[in-house]
């Protein structure tokens, strides 16, 4: 498995904003932060440094402004941070962290049908 650079809370909520605007450039990651968070533009600019600093972003300079494209995949990411959880909290085994929802009452009837549905798509996929 790949090895990815830690990334924090609120260096995830910058990278998430340029997973989904890839080729962004400063003042725009600025504009996007602003709206969900009370960061300064100079907090953002530094967590901006400190994943590329990480190896998570590339930039490259546009006229007079940086541009920031992502170097580790949302998906592999999400992967990873995944594994991650149910090593941590479940021995690594899916199937641990649904039973404790089950027995915890957690999931609604909704939920486990659509969980069942999710299991049946994937096992004919399989048989097919």
């Amino acid at each position: 498995m790949k090895k990815l650079p830690q990334i924090s809370e609120a260096e995830l909520e910058v990278m998430k904003i340029i997973w989904k605007h890839p080729n962004i450039n400063t003042n725009e990651v600025i504009e996007k932060l602003s709206k969900t968070s009370k960061w300064s533009p100079k907090t953002i600019q530094t967590m901006l440094l400190r994943l590329i600093k990480k190896g998570a972003l590339n930039h490259y300079k546009e006229s007079r402004v940086f541009v920031y494209t992502p170097n580790v995949a949302e998906s592999d990411y999400l992967e990873i941070e995944s594994r991650s959880f149910l090593n941590r909290f479940y021995n690594g085994t899916l199937n641990s962290m649904v039973l404790n929802f089950l027995e915890k009452d957690k999931l609604s009837d909704d939920e486990i049908n659509e969980l069942y549905q999710i299991l049946e798509e994937r096992k004919n996929r399989k048989k097919g």
